[in-house]
């Protein structure tokens, strides 16, 4: 069954590898009924990833302690910024040497990477432009605010501006294209970082003001008249509170405010960010996404976060205007993970988080987001800070991970996963998985429980895999699991078996064979809060 699951996976893959490139030697993203996966070396892959701090990458002196922290923490993946200053100090002359040199030292630790383009935008300023850019604000203008005073933020208005950037980022990918597209050691491309508008919703530049009061392109129109259905909640109560208007300008289909100066950046921002990414693609068809500075409750764009950029509320925008991006990904800093995520599969598009803090909720989020939401991957931001990577719970999630990999990669694309997070404001979860319906709680809920009594308790999460109509595998940290027939109160769910162990060499190797205090004497599986572990079981249904 298993060489015959392998060779359906192998087929797929064969027909899905893009013209003119044999299989394996492109990265590409191959959709499978709900589930989107990331294809690297002829087989999906899931990013266990890593992203450096904004500098790190600016030297090779700087780099050199950093690479073994990385293989500590099992990381598989480094997401590493390309500067734009820093490759073309001339206009027109470029140096990669520096870019060479990283991805042969990830080569050599046998990571992959994916590469952060900080070009014209960073975190919404214009900080990596190189400086004749910056010194010639002619040619290459900035935007204004509405008191008319301008910003260190290029504006997308400029046909200069984009060319600029553009001109970079195709040298750039005939680079990559050319020195690594028989390796593929790069497997994705974040172009830009943190696209949005400050300190206002939206740019007055003169050219900005003058496109401002044209009629809304067509394409966006398009977009909106065929998808009226399942347009995100915000936009489709923005445009149905002005009518539902199919023509006029940005106002006018609307509204006057902040919602269509909004409407309007998010829609230019994109397209920009389109022009470069299918440039780019016309060159080495890697896949490539933007990504995302959430955007505070309760704040208004601009003054409260940087407006337009791909956030939840302007995802059709964003798609509309921009078809050559694959998908919009979140950069997580707020505490509420499941409500930004749930956001950004709610039209079936994947999720990849690039960047999120770098705490101590970071492992359990890693195995809730591949586990719940089949993630492409995971990747908490500047990575290289803990002095400690051999001990981080992190690389402990990762390691089960990769450890769990073939099984997790087999049976998402049939829905035979989920994921759990929990702490003490969420100290429950109700999963189902075929006949069963299983009850995922706190370690600490248990009375006898170490820190059961702390005010604050540590986020715990498990992957779960169901193998078989009565196997699962559940891997992950403080979790206490309990098991019942999902269709019939009248009956009884037990535990047939329990086994902890560790896959080696693509086999199950049993470390003990779990009963007794260990199961509560059959009553729950558990994993407590400290241990990291997987275990294998097999219940059963009896009257």
């Amino acid at each position: 069954m298993k060489i015959l699951l392998r060779g359906i996976i192998f087929l797929l893959v064969s027909l899905s590898v893009p013209k003119g490139y044999g299989k394996g030697q492109i990265p590409f993203l191959q959709k499978t009924g709900a589930v989107t996966q990331l294809i690297v070396d002829g087989g999906p892959f899931i990013i266990l990833g890593g992203e450096l701090g904004n500098s790190s990458a600016s030297t090779i002196i700087y780099m050199t302690p950093v690479w073994p922290k990385l293989k500590a923490l099992h990381l598989n993946t480094v997401l590493m910024p390309v500067y734009w200053e820093l490759i073309e100090k001339e206009e027109g002359k470029y140096d990669f040497s520096l870019v060479e040199q990283l991805i042969s030292e990830a080569r050599k630790n046998e990571l992959k990477v994916i590469i952060l383009w900080f070009a014209s935008w960073k975190n919404s300023m214009s900080s990596h432009a190189p400086v004749w850019i910056k010194l010639n604000q002619e040619k290459y203008p900035r935007v204004r605010d509405d008191k008319g005073r301008s910003h260190e933020i290029l504006t997308p208005f400029s046909e200069n501006n984009l060319q600029a950037d553009l001109r970079a980022f195709t040298a750039f990918m005939n680079f990559i294209r050319d020195f690594d597209g028989k390796k593929h050691t790069v497997i994705m491309i974040q172009v830009e970082n943190e696209i949005g508008m400050l300190p206002t919703a939206r740019d007055y530049h003169p050219e900005a003001d003058l496109a401002f009061q044209k009629a809304v392109p067509g394409q966006l129109m398009d977009y909106l008249e065929g998808n009226r259905d399942r347009l995100m909640p915000w936009l489709q109560d923005v445009w149905k509170n002005n009518g539902f208007k199919t023509s006029g300008n940005w106002e006018e289909v609307f509204g006057k405010g902040l919602e269509a100066d909004e409407i309007f950046m998010a829609w230019h921002f994109s397209r920009f960010a389109n022009r470069i990414i299918e440039a780019g693609k016309e060159i080495y068809p890697l896949p490539m996404f933007v990504n995302a500075a959430l955007n505070r409750p309760n704040r208004e764009p601009g003054s409260g976060y940087p407006s337009a950029g791909p956030l939840p509320h302007l995802v059709d925008i964003w798609k509309a205007a921009g078809p050559e991006i694959d998908f919009l990904a979140p950069d997580i800093y707020f505490p509420n993970l499941k409500h930004w995520c749930d956001q950004y599969v709610l039209q079936g598009d994947p999720l990849f988080i690039p960047e999120h803090r770098f705490d101590r909720t970071a492992a359990a989020k890693s195995l809730y987001v591949i586990g719940h939401y089949a993630a492409l991957g995971f990747s908490p931001f500047s990575i290289e800070s803990n002095e400690d990577p051999g001990n981080d719970p992190l690389g402990k999630s990762y390691a089960l991970i990769n450890e769990l990999k073939p099984l997790i990669l087999s049976r998402q694309v049939q829905g035979m996963t989920d994921g759990v997070l929990l702490d003490k404001e969420n100290q429950e979860t109700v999963l189902r998985m075929g006949k069963y319906g299983i009850t995922f709680r706190h370690d600490h809920t248990l009375g006898w429980s170490p820190g059961a009594k702390e005010e604050e308790w540590p986020a715990t999460g498990a992957i779960i895999i169901r193998t078989g109509e009565d196997e699962f595998y559940v891997a992950g940290s403080g979790v206490v699991a309990t098991f019942r027939p999902a269709d019939d109160e009248s009956l009884n769910a037990g535990i047939l078996k329990t086994e902890e162990g560790r896959f080696e060499n693509g086999g199950w190797k049993i470390l003990r064979h779990l009963n007794g205090d260990q199961t509560h004497q059959g009553r729950h599986l558990r994993i407590p809060v400290g241990d990291v572990g997987i275990q294998r079981m097999e219940l059963y249904i009896y009257k």
